[in-house]
């Protein structure tokens, strides 16, 4: 993922045309900030739906104060020119990774005219069939909840009496369930 360093919020306001924008302000030479700035670094988002900015508040003096940012490293989210949310700390790639890709799937969504969808993952640990049905979402970039059921009884039992099936992974779309890794289901509900 390229990012693009700025140098003043005039300049980040000129990026705030994008319908979707992350900004990390950071101190160079501090060890979480460092941090943050190099897992970002390291993230490849893929599409070009969103655009990742980097700002040394070092050199910085007027972004953190227009957004009232106290601590760095911050990540800084825009959506459609507005200030949205702030991610404090360093993170894994990981995490920014996730951040990023349900960006792209909501963009993604906002431009086929399509409502996002509400997404649950049934599933347990050990089900070999729930990490693929997870995976295979994950690739086409949908963004899911997920409830593992080995943690609770109760939910197990909540599952059955909904669905009238024990086994995982069971998926409910927009109160639609699927039962097993039924990828043609899935595709149709998920439209992909």
């Amino acid at each position: 993922m390229k990012t693009t360093s700025i140098v003043s919020l005039h300049e980040l306001k000129q990026y705030l045309t994008k319908p979707r924008v992350y900004l990390l302000l950071h101190k160079s030479g501090s060890d979480q900030s460092d941090c943050a700035y190099s897992n970002i670094k390291t993230i490849d988002a893929g599409e070009a739906e969103i655009t990742v900015l980097t700002a040394d508040v070092n050199t910085i003096r007027d972004i953190h104060t227009e957004y009232n940012i106290s601590s760095v490293p911050s990540l800084l989210e825009f959506q459609e020119g507005n200030f949205k949310n702030v991610y404090k700390g360093c993170h894994k790639p990981a995490v920014f990774k996730a951040l990023f890709d349900e960006a792209v799937y909501m963009a993604r969504m906002e431009q086929e005219g399509k409502v996002p969808k509400h997404i649950t993952v049934y599933s347990t640990p050990s089900c070999s069939w729930c990490t693929t049905l997870k995976n295979y979402l994950r690739k086409n970039h949908v963004r899911f909840s997920e409830v593992d059921i080995s943690r609770d009884p109760k939910l197990s039992q909540d599952l059955v009496s909904r669905t009238g099936q024990q086994g995982v992974p069971q998926t409910e779309i927009n109160g639609q369930w699927v039962v097993g890794f039924d990828q043609n289901k899935l595709d149709q509900l998920l439209e992909i």
